[in-house]
């Protein structure tokens, strides 16, 4: 039961994969200082996990969005839409101009992602810790229609403070969804301050196999390292698969790198661009 595939294969090597990942960064500070608004810090901090995912790793069509045998990718921690938002640009989704129109009144690119307005989105998000939950409702569905799909969901790991992740935890290795890929963008910092100070999470591997999920724990801006975890993911049979990518907050721009403060505030005009020469 597979449909033919019209679209662009994305085979990038890894130093083209790099170089896409400081587009993408780059995209995003100009998308957030436009318009003055936004969550560049864990934007940032995603954007190798991201690229490598649409660039390299996932199947699919940017000139059939709703493609039945796509492979899913779900951005639960939403507010990282920028990121998204990049990758579907510079895909082909919709013009990479249209990314201007961030967070205006009728455009198509809100501050969090809308599956009704933006193609190539796969979940509406807005309130933390249910793009596993979603997640696992596409993976199930991808194995009772006999797809052979895969599914990506990327968490934050101040969104693992929500218990829904672990219901979810529980659900999805009782159930064998092998066809599902959690990632941890774990870089430590959330709106108020050091995930370890607010809710610690250690031991954060230890927690995820004891739920009976396949643990991988990787440098989440080590290219190479990122795409042999996520090959290693595709080939786990009777259980899902959990990456724990440890992150930088603001990776790429030296005074975002690890600074609260920029979790959900828009760089100036100036800051702008002396972040855009740090992406050179």
């Amino acid at each position: 039961m597979t449909e033919p595939w019209t679209g662009v294969k994305f085979d990038l090597s890894i130093p083209e994969l790099e170089k896409m990942a400081k587009q993408l960064r780059r995209d995003v500070i100009t998308m957030i200082a436009t318009a003055g608004s936004g969550h560049p810090g864990g934007s940032l901090s995603a954007a190798d996990i991201v690229t490598a995912l649409y660039f390299k790793v996932m199947r699919h069509d940017p000139k059939n969005p709703q493609w039945p045998d796509r492979d899913r990718f779900v951005l639960s921690k939403g507010h990282a839409a920028p990121i998204l938002y990049a990758a579907l640009a510079e895909c082909g989704y919709f013009p990479v101009e249209e990314l201007s129109t961030l967070r205006k009144l009728d455009s198509r690119l809100q501050g969090h992602t809308d599956r009704t307005l933006t193609p190539g989105v796969e979940m509406s998000a807005g309130s933390l810790g249910q793009g596993l939950s979603y997640g696992i409702g596409i993976a199930l569905a991808g194995r009772l229609d006999k797809r052979d799909y895969q599914v990506y969901v990327l968490l934050g790991d101040g969104e693992c403070d929500e218990g829904q992740v672990w219901e979810v935890a529980m659900f999805a290795p009782h159930h064998g969804v092998d066809n599902l890929t959690a990632i941890v963008d774990h870089n430590d910092l959330q709106l108020s301050g050091r995930v370890c100070d607010i809710m610690g999470l250690e031991p954060l591997v230890d927690k995820w196999r004891a739920f009976n999920w396949h643990v991988l724990e990787i440098n989440g801006h080590d290219m190479g390292e990122i795409l042999k975890a996520l090959k290693k993911a595709r080939e786990i049979k009777g259980k899902p698969t959990v990456i724990i990518a440890h992150t930088v907050k603001g990776k790429g721009v030296s005074f975002m790198e690890g600074n609260v403060d920029f979790h959900g505030k828009a760089p100036t005009a100036q800051e702008a661009e002396i972040a855009l020469k740090e992406l050179a």
